[in-house]
């Protein structure tokens, strides 16, 4: 028992769950207000003001009360813990496999961050549908497991993995995208600034700026897989979804809630790397 518990491996595994429960916790409402602002209806009339993060944010609160900016926080949890812990442990064993001897450079680091990602995606996609849902406010289910119940009875085993595509060419590209800047802006730093006392700060700057980055060139996977996962009778197909959104609001509509993904995504990555990063040294592993 003890030599499985050593196992390098399960021991990434472990500081990553923990880190997105951290992560996951503090930035839920962001997530939800993203969810929101990508599924609102095009109803408005031609000049009417256009509705934003605050907007969403404040309604929320007034109809659904302070708590209800945590609707979903259990799938997500859920989905976060394990799937985080999954994508740390894929990446730590990809990374000691291939690159034990040397460090990744940008191009590897890219399919290094979109490979491990691919294994988490598609092992918690369930979970994530089922989390879409609860963050839109158009789904009454009263917990996670009735959810998953409900959508195996009335839509199909199926319908669990509605949105895989987009899923993967938003979570794959994101994560690929964000260790290459991650890893290079690290790798830049000076030797004495990262051995510092202030490098979880250091690492959690670098971790801001490569999140942006990788959130923006990702954001149009992210709105078409919520509205497939929302309405998946509406949109069978990853292209539907995407004709849709061109076609009701154009190029536009495809940044809808970049906002609060970019500032949940930036802040979830930034916090979850760098907590990983504290408890692997702690643990004697490199990250």
């Amino acid at each position: 028992m003890e030599l499985f518990l050593a196992h390098p491996a399960l021991k990434a595994f472990m500081c990553g769950s923990l880190s997105g429960t951290c992560s996951t916790l503090l930035f839920q409402p962001l997530d939800l207000v993203k969810t929101r602002l990508q599924t609102l209806q095009n109803n408005s009339r031609p000049g009417a003001p256009r509705v934003g993060m605050m907007t969403v944010f404040l309604n929320v609160i007034r109809t659904e009360r302070l708590l209800g900016l945590w609707k979903g926080v259990s799938p997500s949890f859920v989905r976060c813990i394990p799937g985080v812990g999954i994508y740390f442990s894929t990446f730590y064993s990809l990374k000691q496999h291939f690159f034990q001897e040397r460090a990744p450079n940008a191009g590897q680091a890219v399919l290094l961050g979109g490979g491990a990602r691919c294994v988490a995606g598609v092992a918690m996609l369930p979970v994530t549908v089922i989390k879409t849902r609860f963050e839109s406010g158009r789904y009454n289910y009263v917990s996670v497991f009735g959810a998953l119940r409900s959508v195996c009875e009335t839509e199909g085993p199926r319908a669990l993995f509605s949105g895989l595509t987009a899923t993967l060419l938003r979570d794959a590209p994101f994560s690929g995208i964000y260790v290459m800047f991650y890893s290079q802006a690290k790798r830049s730093l000076p030797q004495e600034v990262t051995s510092s006392p202030y490098a979880p700060l250091v690492n959690f700057g670098c971790g801001i700026v490569s999140g942006v980055l990788a959130s923006l060139a990702t954001q149009p996977a992210d709105v078409v897989k919520t509205h497939v996962q929302v309405s998946p009778d509406l949109y069978p197909r990853t292209a539907d979804a995407a004709r849709f959104i061109y076609t009701e609001h154009g190029l536009r509509g495809f940044f809808r809630g970049a906002v609060p993904r970019s500032l949940r995504r930036t802040l979830m990555a930034a916090m979850a790397w760098t907590v990983y990063e504290q408890l692997m040294a702690q643990m004697g592993l490199t990250s």
